[in-house]
């Protein structure tokens, strides 16, 4: 199906991990999908007790549609050399319910400013350059009823807009739980009502994102 941009956003589908070694000092980038912060919050108590000798466990995340909750940390690090860094990675990919930790050994030597801004980018960029990526795409819900029938002009409907059935039933009358573009569902609403020329009922549900 081919949907309209605004109804599309990026995700990480699954984990991913990526080692860097910078001046003797180890960077371990780890890439979680989460879906609430609560997730964000338990998957770096996870790391921390996991990597629990390691000197930083620097974090930044994005979550909702658009992106628009985001929360970084540079865990004693110099403020903005690492959590931003690891967060303008995840931007650059347009991917959003999206954690990275990095994890780094201290080795010795000071990187200076530039040199933890570039290292903790690069660790969290090899990590996402190796987790899967999916593409959700945002639907209205929208509760059909209508005469057995009317079944026909509904179904091309329902074809020509893009328009997914969730669930059907059948009793005096058609029931169907749809999924419709966002983009698409106020077209939708009105052509309804337009080919069964105001029988039946179309009873907006609420917004779903939905795995394409």
């Amino acid at each position: 199906m081919n949907s309209n941009a605004s109804d599309t956003y990026r995700v990480v589908a699954g984990t991913a991990r990526a080692e860097l070694r910078v001046k003797g000092s180890r960077f371990i980038a780890e890439v979680f999908p989460v879906e609430t912060e609560a997730e964000a919050a338990a998957a770096i108590v996870t790391v921390r007790r996991r990597e629990h000798a390691a000197t930083h466990h620097c974090t930044a995340y994005r979550l909702g549609v658009q992106g628009e909750v985001f929360r970084y940390h540079d865990d004693g690090e110099p403020s903005g050399t690492a959590g931003l860094p690891i967060l303008r990675q995840i931007e650059a990919r347009q991917l959003t319910n999206t954690l990275v930790v990095v994890t780094r050994y201290f080795g010795g030597t000071r990187l200076g400013r530039g040199g933890l801004i570039r290292a903790y980018g690069e660790a969290a960029a090899r990590a996402l350059d190796q987790a899967p990526v999916a593409e959700r795409v945002v639907t209205v819900r929208f509760r059909l009823r209508f005469a057995y029938s009317d079944t026909a002009p509904v179904m091309r409907l329902i074809e020509r807009t893009g328009a997914r059935i969730g669930e059907t039933r059948y009793d005096t009358e058609t029931e169907l739980l749809v999924e419709v573009p966002r983009s698409k569902a106020p077209a939708f609403a009105e052509a309804f009502v337009e080919v069964l020329a105001g029988r039946g009922q179309c009873t907006p549900q609420e917004v779903w994102p939905r795995t394409t």
